[in-house]
């Protein structure tokens, strides 16, 4: 029997309840709960699961953030060898509505936190919902016709024994951003998951006197390294708080040791001043993954953090949170960099990625390609939608009976089977009828607006094609504008340099922490000249 079907995305935290109780799980705030604490609140959820569901009922919404409901809630739910659909607060109300109705949940948990979102998304539900409100003194309003749990109904705790799920089961359920405007649902099976811990495990390390950062929002899959990788090593999470200018002030604070992030988090520390050389000494590992990480802000960060391993890990949510690994060296990496981006690098033990063409077939070593990812982390598709799974998840030929994902990252391989990131097909834009990478401008403008928050946006856009390109930045003084441009005319040709620079106090960044190009487009439509 494979390591994968004897244990589950939960066993690591379980396993801690069972050894080391009293050693600390979770850190909100000033509040501090031991793995037995936060098993006493998960465990009784588990009980009220196991007694009010059917076992063909997999899944279970949780509509919580950064609360113990919000964790607990998550544990309680695999512990019973159930799947997690997480729903965010803040996200549109009918797009969370989308969201619930699609993952087919008939059981939700709600954090007090999120007590005026239920309000609101209750009247607009046309099926009835079992209602789990596990935090003391507190019952939903507006739930008559639905049946409701209180933290009064859930008195019993389950013992912290392995839930022992079907491999194929869902560990979770996650929906990414769709073309055509309705989020695509990933469930991503405990196997798939229990291969990501696995090779963590080995690859990272954690130990019981780690502090782990939490920056990912939940319904992000990079947060299911922040719990798990953390828990399946008897650490302390440590979530940031939402009132907190930035998650990095808690490295020092909180005193952590690894940290996980999107690049576009350090570069608001950067632009905050908290980068300075040696400012982070604690932290042991340093990792980056959802976006594309830039070279000067590795160097910055790995400065700052001088005793840790800077790492940019690269993964879509269909590949299971991660994949691919570059680790940063301050020598060498630099002339490794292409167009001044950090290389997506290796992938992991038994997963495979290649570079393809139009056609699927694999290119010859150094030209770009699409980027396709085979291995056990790969999910089986998009939910209920097997349009566009076929389009996406497919047979390459001369490859055997595997099964790749298309992720539409453009990447060329060296000889050593290192990947380098040139960008997004989507990204691809045209410039009065030329095919502009727009990562090549976001590089140029960076440099010559000397801020790490600067991008380069198609302006006016139609349909894929644009006149022209507006430059956005934040943090750079306006008097530099000419210089700015003129520095961009020196570098790119000229239907890819911005004929005006525009300021934003801030860069607007969507929920996982990376900047929001469709928001600045939306409000560069609202400016007046």
């Amino acid at each position: 029997m494979s390591l994968h079907s004897q244990r589950s995305l939960v066993s690591g935290f379980l396993n801690f309840v069972r050894t080391t109780p009293d050693r600390p799980a979770l850190e909100l705030g000033d509040e501090i709960s031991t793995y037995e604490q936060l098993w006493n609140y998960a465990g009784k959820i588990t009980v009220r699961l196991n007694d009010t569901l059917s076992h063909h009922e997999g899944v279970v919404g949780l509509l919580a953030s950064r609360s113990i409901a919000a964790y607990g809630g998550i544990l309680g739910i695999l512990a019973g060898g159930r799947g997690y659909c997480p729903l965010n607060p803040k996200f549109p109300l009918d797009r969370t509505l989308v969201m619930l109705k699609a993952s087919g949940c008939r059981t939700l948990i709600v954090g007090q936190e999120c007590a005026s979102t239920l309000e609101q998304l209750l009247p607009k539900l046309d099926q009835q919902l079992t209602i789990i409100a596990p935090d003391p003194g507190w019952e939903p309003k507006g739930a008559a016709h639905h049946r409701v749990l209180t933290a009064s109904d859930l008195r019993k705790v389950a013992d912290a024994a392995e839930p022992n799920p079907s491999p194929d089961s869902t560990a979770y359920l996650l929906f990414t951003s769709g073309s055509t405007g309705v989020p695509k649902g990933v469930a991503v099976s405990q196997s798939n998951a229990c291969a990501y811990m696995e090779y963590a495990k080995k690859r990272f390390q954690f130990h019981e006197n780690d502090r782990c950062s939490q920056n990912f929002d939940l319904t992000f899959d990079l947060s299911v390294h922040d719990l798990f990788v953390c828990w399946d090593a008897g650490a302390t999470l440590v979530p940031y708080s939402e009132q907190t200018l930035t998650p990095a002030t808690l490295v020092d604070e909180k005193e952590l040791t690894c940290w996980f992030s999107v690049p576009s988090v350090a570069m608001f520390a950067s632009k905050v001043g908290l980068l300075t050389p040696g400012v982070f000494p604690t932290l042991r590992w340093s990792l980056f993954c959802g976006e594309a990480l830039s070279a000067s802000l590795a160097e910055a960060w790995q400065q700052a953090a001088n005793n840790s391993i800077v790492e940019n890990l690269y993964g879509p949510t269909e590949a299971t949170i991660a994949i691919t690994w570059y680790r940063w060296n301050s020598e060498t990496s630099p002339a490794e960099c292409v167009s001044g981006l950090v290389p997506i690098g290796w992938p992991f033990d038994n997963q495979q990625i290649c570079a393809v063409n139009d056609n699927g077939e694999v290119v010859p070593t150094g030209e770009s390609g699409e980027l396709c990812l085979g291995g056990t982390q790969v999910t089986r598709g998009y939910l209920n939608d097997p349009e566009k799974t076929a389009k996406s998840f497919v047979k390459l030929p001369h490859t055997g009976d595997k099964t790749w994902y298309r992720t539409g990252d453009l990447v060329r391989m060296d000889d050593r089977g290192c990947a380098y990131y040139l960008g997004r097909r989507d990204f691809q834009v045209k410039i009065s009828g030329y095919r502009v990478e727009l990562q090549e401008i976001d590089l140029v403008l960076r440099e010559a607006s000397r801020t790490e928050l600067a991008v380069a946006i198609p302006w006016p856009l139609s349909e894929g094609s644009a006149s022209g390109i507006v430059g956005v930045v934040s943090g750079s003084d306006p008097a530099r504008d000419p210089e700015i441009i003129k520095a961009c005319q020196s570098r790119l040709p000229r239907y890819m340099v911005p004929t005006r620079i525009h300021h934003f106090e801030q860069l607007p960044l969507n929920v996982n922490g990376k900047i929001d190009r469709g928001k600045i487009t939306k409000m560069l439509g609202e400016w007046k000249d």
